[in-house]
């Protein structure tokens, strides 16, 4: 049950990065208020809902529930609980699901530490970014569902973390590598929506730094 709630949770994130994307953009064009200022609401609700997603895949973890394919392959009955915590991004569709959380995460700082910038910019940027939230989402539920399920291997251990990655410095490591990474998606983004307006102010390249 934890499993389908974190991937309906994906699904509906998803929903509100196609409602940021699309609505906001028609907002603009159509010269509607109301469809531009909901923009900060959907990427709040998309923050939600990808923070519960990957929530119930480290409750998977947590629980030893091996009929996900993703916890069988990346963890183990006799493996520490902190071990389990970092396990959720030791392979390829949990480092996914840390990358679009981490990508939200900015966007929600984008929401709430941009409320100085020109509402019609802000809205821009907010477009780029679940733009780029929409297509590691569907990357995420085409080819790297974190949340498939099996039902052969119920009696089983696990197959446990990789040993490499069994090193308390892989407990930071990902995710501050990953904050810096994802973060480049901000500059991407104001350089988008600069590009977009046709216009750049010196206050935005200064609120990007």
């Amino acid at each position: 049950m934890i499993a389908e709630i974190g991937l309906f949770s994906l699904i509906l994130a998803l929903l509100f990065g196609g409602l940021l994307s699309v609505l906001p953009t028609i907002g603009l064009a159509f010269n509607k208020p109301t469809l531009v200022l909901a923009a900060p609401t959907y990427a709040i609700g998309q923050f939600l809902f990808i923070a519960l997603s990957y929530l119930a895949l480290t409750l998977c973890f947590l629980c030893d529930d091996f009929s996900v394919v993703y916890v069988l392959s990346n963890s183990s009955i006799s493996l520490p609980w902190f071990y389990k915590l970092c396990a959720v991004w030791g392979g390829h569709e949990g480092s996914m699901l840390l990358w679009v959380a981490i990508l939200n995460l900015w966007t929600l700082a984008v929401v709430f530490f941009g409320r100085s910038l020109d509402e019609q910019f802000r809205t821009r940027v907010l477009i780029v970014l679940g733009w780029l939230s929409v297509g590691f989402i569907l990357f995420l539920l085409c080819t790297s569902n974190p949340f498939l399920r099996q039902f052969q291997l119920l009696a089983t251990q696990g197959r446990d973390l990789n040993p490499l990655l069994q090193d308390p410095g892989f407990l930071f490591h990902p995710p501050m590598l990953y904050m810096g990474y994802v973060g480049f998606s901000i500059p991407f983004a104001v350089a988008i929506a600069a590009l977009w307006m046709g216009r750049l102010e010196p206050a935005w390249t200064k609120w990007t730094r």
